[in-house]
């Protein structure tokens, strides 16, 4: 992946985090750094985890599935982006609970993160083959995760509810990641 795909995907990813942060201003209504600063860094931390344990996982492996590779990693960002998109079209229900909340932020963040564990499996079929190779996608998902969260947070506070119903983050982090998908798709198939 060229730098371009790999922050597309990092804001493809942070777009959950980003959702869960714009809900959590709405709810606190007031700037506490503690909170907010705790929280994305937990994003951050979980979304830049999560793909390592993904491909840590898969890379053992990854002989074995060198001729399908490509259609994994394609079949894995369309589904992630498919769920996206269908859950943004979906009814919003009301989130009950304290974001100020240690356990609550944790909850929080490794729920946004479980998509990015299949993303880390698509980079050990895509030549992911070593931590240095990998480092850079990592770090650029953490920190894009971490500066959404802080955003999201704060335009929670200010704006609150109306962004949600101008806003569809889900719905763009879906189409960045098929998008993604279909570029891997072809890419491997052309050349």
């Amino acid at each position: 992946m060229i730098y371009l795909d790999i922050l597309l995907l990092s804001v493809a990813l942070a777009m959950d985090c980003f959702t869960v942060s714009i809900v959590s201003g709405v709810i606190v209504r007031q700037r506490r750094w503690s909170v907010i600063l705790r929280m994305s860094l937990l994003f951050g931390l979980f979304q830049a985890l999560m793909p390592f344990l993904g491909w840590a996982c898969i890379k053992h492996f990854a002989h074995y599935v060198e001729a399908y590779d490509h259609w994994i990693a394609f079949g894995l960002l369309a589904f992630l982006g498919i769920r996206m998109i269908k859950e943004s079209f979906g009814p919003e229900e009301k989130q009950h609970f304290d974001p100020a909340q240690l356990r609550t932020q944790l909850v929080l963040a490794v729920a946004t993160s479980i998509d990015a564990l299949a993303v880390g499996i698509s980079f050990a079929c895509t030549g992911y083959t070593t931590f240095s190779q990998l480092a850079f996608p990592l770090w650029s998902i953490g920190i894009v995760s971490f500066l959404l969260g802080v955003m999201g947070y704060l335009l929670g506070i200010h704006f609150g509810c109306a962004i949600r119903k101008r806003l569809k983050p889900e719905l763009l982090g879906g189409v960045i990641l098929i998008f993604i998908g279909v570029k891997i798709l072809l890419n491997h198939l052309f050349t």
